[in-house]
């Protein structure tokens, strides 16, 4: 039982600067949180006040209805793995995962029982005997969180683990952190600024910038439903256009085009008419079909599907994600339509609904 409670949390430092800004959230046990957003966005700091290495400001941090606020680091039963993997070179990798509990002086018996256990779970067995120089970036990120689940803490903190690594290893080891999850079902907090880890690792992701918690939900709802601009830009890849348009006569105008709405659309933007409000479209919610017209820049060729670079209307820029393989070139010209669409208040830059 592993149940994690932030509350009302904040952290301000010595010179008045705040990092963090009544940061909420209830982790249930077992469950897979990632706090994702671009740099210095908070998220960093949020873990390591959980993890003890940061004092909290103001709020309170409960372990399974235990306040542990003010307890030390070494007293809250979690332990962090870090983007730098921190293992002695002159220790075997046995040694280096065995470490922690050699310096609580725990039974050889037990150390080496838990060492072989977690070696087994990472599939490091073979390589118990060799030195960290001995392996690849991805092997030592494994032996890294050996360490970690031989302490079988109540909580795992992931700080960026895998931003040392290339994208291959990054997929590779990304897969063996969703396994080890479900093999030991610990509750876990993983902080990234890679939207597509938060995506795929996720059983809830926690989006945030410059310090505040901009929407809290499950991966789907994130990229389905974003609660706000920044939240919808940040989320998906390639990011999603967004367009500025005024809300006329069932349709939209924008500058040198107009999209059509349905009958729903008109009636959730009928508050808005005679206003402008932020289109966004997501560039795989559009196919090649009626409606816009794009005089094509580039295009990108991914195999299965082709990112197509262009303009419509007045030079504004979008990229469309269509499938299958493309050669447009520069200057010809495509049409497009929009399967989905999201609308922006542009005053709150919140979604409307």
């Amino acid at each position: 039982m592993a149940e994690l409670s932030l509350q009302h949390i904040d952290k301000i430092y010595d010179n008045n600067v705040q990092a963090v800004f009544d940061f909420n959230l209830e982790v249930k046990d077992g469950e897979l949180i990632v706090l994702v957003g671009p740099s210095g966005c908070g998220k960093s700091t949020t873990l390591r006040m959980v993890a003890g290495l940061e004092d909290i400001s103001k709020g309170k941090l409960l372990l399974d209805g235990k306040d542990i606020t003010q307890a030390p680091a070494k007293d809250r039963d979690m332990a962090m793995v870090f983007q730098n993997y921190a293992l002695y070179g002159h220790m075997t990798i046995y040694e280096n995962m065995a470490f922690s509990l050699t310096l609580r002086k725990e039974n050889p018996n037990v150390i080496h029982k838990k060492v072989l256990a977690a070696a087994e779970i990472l599939d490091l067995t073979s390589q118990l005997n060799k030195k960290p120089a001995q392996l690849s970036g991805g092997q030592r990120q494994r032996v890294a969180m050996g360490r970690s689940i031989v302490r079988n803490p109540k909580v795992f903190l992931f700080d960026e683990p895998l931003s040392n690594l290339d994208a291959k290893l990054r997929g590779a080891t990304r897969r063996e952190i969703l396994l080890l999850h479900k093999r030991l079902k610990a509750t876990m907090l993983y902080v990234t600024h890679d939207q597509t880890e938060a995506l795929t690792l996720a059983d809830r992701i926690v989006c945030m910038s410059m310090g505040h918690v901009q929407q809290v939900g499950t991966p789907l709802e994130l990229y389905d439903r974003p609660n706000n601009i920044f939240v919808a830009s940040f989320i998906g890849l390639p990011p999603m256009n967004m367009l500025d348009v005024a809300v006329e006569d069932g349709q939209l105008h924008g500058k040198g085009f107009t999209v059509a709405l349905s009958e729903d659309q008109r009636a959730l933007l009928a508050p808005y008419k005679g206003k402008r409000v932020t289109l966004g479209v997501r560039p795989e919610d559009i196919s090649e079909g009626q409606g816009l017209e794009m005089k094509v820049v580039t295009n990108e060729n991914l195999g299965m599907n082709t990112l197509v670079h262009g303009l419509i209307g007045d030079n504004l820029r979008v990229t469309a994600k269509l499938r299958g393989w493309a050669n447009y070139r520069n200057g010809d010209r495509v049409t497009l339509q929009c399967n989905k669409m999201h609308f922006f208040d542009q005053e709150t830059e919140n979604a409307i609904r």
